[in-house]
């Protein structure tokens, strides 16, 4: 069965992988051993944003670039930006005084919509047998929707990167659901480094 996967790359971040020791992770092999033996993972798409430097973390979009290089190693992996927005908004303070507090909000923009149209976009030209998406925002749940209704031929998945359960409005679309374990994120890890050709080699960040 041919199947494309759609990850929601900071749904999968901060469901699984923020504060462990699993951040160095290997989609391809990780999906290949997650999924059955008649899954042919054909492409892998993996939205993101390009984080920015902070004063709190001043080397995160470095140790992001080093990740993201690894992954395109990957040949079935392919990439798409949205972007980050970062502005100051003041908010209601839940121990005045004072009654609000201004803070430093930062936002991802894009990479649901951009999911969303590949996914479409791909069963309309039939692209795929099975979608498998990694995510657990209910914003993707009308596209899931609208594929399921208009191509009823394909076949739907759901992995939920988080603990909780799977939200209601994409589990609803999903033929199959699955979660991951422990044993299978630490199982598909990169090799330090990472080999590629006609390029010099992509080492794994000190702190991970």
């Amino acid at each position: 069965m041919r199947t494309t996967i759609y990850v929601d790359g900071f749904n999968l971040y901060y469901g699984c992988l923020k504060n462990t020791i699993y951040k160095w992770l290997d989609l391809q092999v990780l999906f290949s051993n997650i999924l059955e033996s008649h899954h042919v993972i054909d492409k892998i798409h993996y939205f993101t944003a390009r984080i920015k430097a902070s004063e709190y973390n001043p080397e995160a979009h470095l140790r992001q670039k080093v990740y993201l290089n690894a992954l395109q190693s990957r040949g079935a992996v392919q990439i798409h930006y949205g972007h980050l927005l970062r502005h100051n908004v003041r908010l209601p303070n839940a121990d005045p005084p004072p009654n609000t507090i201004e803070v430093i909000k930062t936002e991802e923009k894009g990479s649901d919509v951009n999911l969303s149209v590949h996914l479409f976009n791909d069963a309309w030209k039939k692209r795929y047998e099975c979608a498998v998406l990694v995510t657990n925002d209910s914003d993707m749940a009308e596209a899931m929707r609208l594929v399921k209704s208009e191509f009823p031929e394909i076949t739907i998945g759901l992995i939920n990167p988080h603990r909780r359960r799977p939200a209601v409005s994409l589990a609803n679309s999903a033929d199959f659901k699955r979660t991951f374990r422990k044993s299978q994120l630490q199982e598909a890890q990169f090799p330090d480094p990472v080999l590629r050709i006609g390029k010099s080699p992509v080492y794994k960040p000190g702190s991970w």
